[in-house]
């Protein structure tokens, strides 16, 4: 339809269909586009657009009260649909598209209620370190169970291998003996290190990567190396505290090759499988799983059942205790949450 600003609250354009648009009309007249989330901040939401172009958006006050079990009803990674008035172009999400899946964490500011970290995404990248900063196996195990809960496969990937010493090369084989043997690739890498960058660009290549790792592991560093035009800032770490600090404030999405997505999380110390009772717990640890096939009974927690096969293989040393260890904190966790507040 072909319209030109008017002037005057009484003159009219005509359309090729020969239907008269007045001015009073014109004010209403939206345009609808669809786009992807890149960054939000609360009350602003910045949208890819199809285009190439990225706008700056608000919500819908409707959408706000649709999804009362997190605290963020716009997570980075969404699809969403857009409107704008022809008038001033500003940006409104009208409809969030279904979500292929998505990562959650405990809310900062609301305990026990869920805050979607990132959504639509196809595989994860936590990256660690073995020192300078330490990274607990806790976590990791809490990101791969996180990560289980919908089917989002898992890299994790060993920064800073040129810093690595003789004690923390014993502890790296510990590692990569536990992940390997539940087929969890393990990549152990330099940023500075070209032949392990082109790695990473391959496993990256038109997908959509989630990348998180505690404050200080280099994932900046290595985002930068990947793509030299992020320029994203970088941190030291701590010489009081041997942890990183904080350079993320906000999850965001980057384009970094066609079709090709990373999206950078801020230093999260755990993630938190919410919602999830007790009992379905060992359903997200692959190798607990697997032994608890052969329990006597169906509904074993694997603590001190009888007959209970998880326990056999931690006792003869097919179950890492390290495994077993964070498997029982994460069902302990959940015990502590209210049953109502679960649900």
């Amino acid at each position: 339809m072909d319209i030109s600003i008017l002037n005057k609250d009484k003159e009219s354009t005509q359309s090729k269909k020969g239907e008269y648009i007045f001015q009073s009309d014109f004010m209403e007249l939206k345009t609808q586009q669809k786009g992807k989330v890149t960054q939000t901040t609360g009350s602003w939401y910045a949208v890819l657009l199809e285009n190439g172009n990225t706008v700056q958006c608000r919500l819908r006050g409707k959408l706000k009260l649709q999804d009362l079990d997190t605290t963020n009803p716009v997570a980075v990674g969404d699809f969403v649909l857009l409107e704008n008035t022809l008038e001033d172009g500003e940006f409104v999400i009208t409809d969030i598209l279904e979500r292929q899946n998505y990562i959650i964490r405990q809310s900062p500011r609301k305990e026990h209620q869920r805050h979607i970290i990132a959504s639509n995404i196809d595989q994860f990248f936590i990256v660690a370190t073995i020192s300078q900063p330490r990274t607990s196996l806790g976590f990791v195990d809490r990101c791969i169970a996180a990560a289980e809960c919908y089917h989002i496969p898992v890299h994790i990937i060993i920064n800073k291998k040129d810093l690595l010493r003789k004690k923390d090369i014993e502890k790296l084989k510990e590692w990569q003996q536990i992940y390997h043997s539940i087929a969890y690739p393990i990549h152990v890498i330099s940023a500075n290190d070209k032949a392990d960058i082109e790695m990473l660009k391959n496993i990256l290549k038109d997908k959509t990567t989630l990348i998180s790792g505690h404050s200080g592991v280099g994932k900046s560093t290595i985002l930068n190396a990947v793509n030299g035009d992020l320029r994203l800032k970088t941190g030291k770490i701590s010489s009081k505290w041997k942890k990183g600090m904080h350079t993320t404030t906000f999850a965001t999405l980057y384009s970094i090759f066609e079709n090709t997505f990373v999206i950078d999380t801020p230093g999260i110390k755990e993630f938190s499988i919410l919602h999830v009772e007790p009992e379905e717990v060992s359903g997200y640890f692959v190798d607990i799983k697997e032994h608890a096939k052969s329990c006597k009974f169906n509904n074993c927690m694997h603590i001190n059942e009888p007959d209970c096969a998880v326990l056999s293989a931690l006792d003869d040393g097919r179950l890492a205790p390290t495994r077993y260890e964070n498997y029982l904190n994460i069902v302990e966790n959940i015990k502590e949450i209210n049953y109502w507040e679960r649900k």
